[in-house]
């Protein structure tokens, strides 16, 4: 579980969508159907991803399960796909500004992009994607509300670019062992939470070695 757990929307009307249905819970489906029967019922329940703490409700609600492809719409939503996170994931844009934006960015802490494909590479753009959007208001899959999508986008941004600094710095200086630069780039990070930025670290390494910036082969 990341967070509280995985937020659920319910959007529009006559019918609505259900965005995210996330949890099997009983009395969590429940509420999503009656809050949905306010609204004139499910006509479509959307995943931002495949990730299961996102769709594991999702045919539970008795209406279609769609992973938009990009551009599509549904329910007056507009699908963007914005790899990283997942290579699937999308988020759902409406006319005035709300972007339901999943895992792509969380209302607290950091998102993991786990190395292969070139995730990291693949996350900067899609952020870059939300900043061109002049969001007003983000909903994340977890936590609180992005009020400010503008700071938020550039903190996600500016936090990448600058462990790719520090990271691109160690390895200027002669350092080859991943151990030693997750520990000299990674300083900040609690000790039990070193197993995801030890993944992290991949994810940088890999979009270096895809840009030609990553000088030597590295050690354990």
């Amino acid at each position: 579980m990341t967070l509280e757990g995985t937020n659920t929307y319910v959007y529009g009307a006559d019918p609505c969508v259900v965005i995210d249905p996330g949890t099997e819970d009983v009395g969590h489906l429940d509420r999503v159907r009656a809050a949905a029967a306010e609204r004139g019922g499910i006509g479509t329940v959307l995943v931002t991803h495949s990730h299961i703490d996102h769709i594991s409700g999702a045919d539970q609600l008795g209406a279609p399960v769609v992973l938009a492809e990009d551009g599509e719409e549904h329910g007056g939503l507009r699908a963007l796909a914005t790899p990283g996170h997942a290579a699937d994931h999308v988020v759902y844009l409406s006319a005035d500004g709300v972007c339901f934006c999943g895992d792509l960015v969380l209302g607290l802490g950091s998102t993991i992009v786990p190395p292969g494909g070139n995730s990291l590479a693949a996350f900067m753009d899609s952020l870059a994607l939300l900043q061109a959007e002049g969001l007003e208001l983000m909903c994340p899959g977890h936590g609180p509300w992005i009020t400010d999508p503008e700071a938020k986008l550039a903190e996600y941004i500016n936090h990448r670019l600058e462990r790719e600094r520090r990271l691109v710095a160690a390895l200027d200086e002669g350092e080859n062992s991943r151990a030693a630069l997750l520990a000299a780039v990674w300083d900040d990070v609690p000790v039990e939470l070193l197993p995801m930025a030890a993944m992290a670290m991949e994810a940088h390494l890999e979009k270096l070695e895809a840009e030609d910036r990553l000088p030597f082969a590295l050690v354990e």
